[in-house]
């Protein structure tokens, strides 16, 4: 398949706005959980049963689990 006909049918665009969009989901979760969960239960995160910081490999993680969620949601309305 030439480069001009995959160019064509948009994959290239679909797949860097699909990309941005879970890197993006990545970045969001990371910063919700850094300001939401500290202050909602700071007797947990002081004691240690919840971490108030979470790595990069969770929030990726977690963006999976999101976007999964997500497609069962839509595929479940079709």
């Amino acid at each position: 398949m030439k480069f001009g006909k995959i160019i064509t049918l948009g994959l290239p665009a679909i797949v860097l706005w699909m990309g941005g969009i879970f890197v993006l989901g990545i970045f969001l979760i990371k910063w919700f959980w850094m300001w939401t969960i500290p202050a909602l239960f700071p007797g947990a995160v002081a004691s240690g049963a919840v971490a108030g910081v979470i790595s990069w490999w969770t929030a990726l993680k977690l963006s999976v689990l999101v976007a999964l969620l997500a497609a069962i949601t839509n595929i479940s309305k079709s």
